[in-house]
C-alpha cells in the first residue's frame, strides 16, 4: 500500500527534475530557432512555444495568455486532487496520474518563468521530396502523453475486470 502512495508522487517529481535538467542543457547549448540533427528522423531543437499542444492559442494577446496560465494552474489543481483522491486505489492509474502532473508542473513552471514552454525534440521524415514534421515537443509533453495513454488503458482493463467479477443475470 506504501508504494502505491509513494509512487505517483516520486513519478511526478522525477519527470519535474528530468524535465527542467534537459531543457537547461537545450538553453544553454542550442539558440532558438537552431536545429541539430541527430540521426535521419530526429533532430534536437530550441523553440519557444507561447501556446499550448500543436502550439495552439499561440498567437493570443497578454489577456489570453493570462488567462490560458490560470487555465493550466486550475488543471495542474485539479490532477493534484486527483492523485490525493484516488491515486493510490489503482498503481497503474496513480503512476499515469505522477506522470501528468509531472509534465504538466514542468510546462507550467516554463509559462511563469519565459512565458513560453521550450519544446526540443523533433521527429519527422522524409517522403516524396518533402519533409513531414511531428510538432515539437518535450520531456514533459512525453509524460503528459504516455500518462494519458496508461490511463486510458489502466481504465480499460478496470472495466473488463469489474464486468468479468459481475455475477450473470441469466
Amino acid at each position: 500500500m506504501k508504494l502505491r502512495k509513494t509512487l505517483p508522487w516520486i513519478a511526478a517529481l522525477l519527470i519535474l527534475i528530468l524535465d527542467q535538467w534537459s531543457k537547461n542543457l537545450i538553453v544553454g547549448h542550442i539558440r532558438p530557432g537552431s536545429e541539430l540533427v541527430l540521426c535521419p528522423g530526429f533532430s534536437l531543437t530550441h523553440v519557444h512555444n507561447r501556446g499550448i499542444a500543436f502550439s495552439l492559442f499561440a498567437s493570443g494577446g497578454p489577456l489570453s495568455r493570462i488567462f490560458l496560465h490560470m487555465v493550466i494552474f486550475s488543471a495542474v489543481v485539479m490532477i493534484a486532487w486527483m492523485l490525493v483522491r484516488h491515486g493510490h486505489h489503482r498503481i497503474w492509474a496513480g503512476l499515469s496520474f505522477g506522470l501528468i502532473l509531472g509534465g504538466a508542473l514542468g510546462n507550467l513552471y516554463d509559462r511563469i518563468a519565459y512565458g513560453w514552454v521550450i519544446d526540443f525534440i523533433r521527429v519527422w521524415i522524409h517522403r516524396g521530396g518533402r519533409v513531414y514534421s511531428w510538432p515539437d515537443f518535450n520531456v514533459a509533453d512525453s509524460a503528459i502523453t504516455t500518462g494519458a495513454i496508461l490511463l486510458l488503458i489502466s481504465e480499460f482493463f478496470r472495466k473488463a475486470e469489474e464486468e468479468d467479477d459481475a455475477p450473470d443475470s441469466d
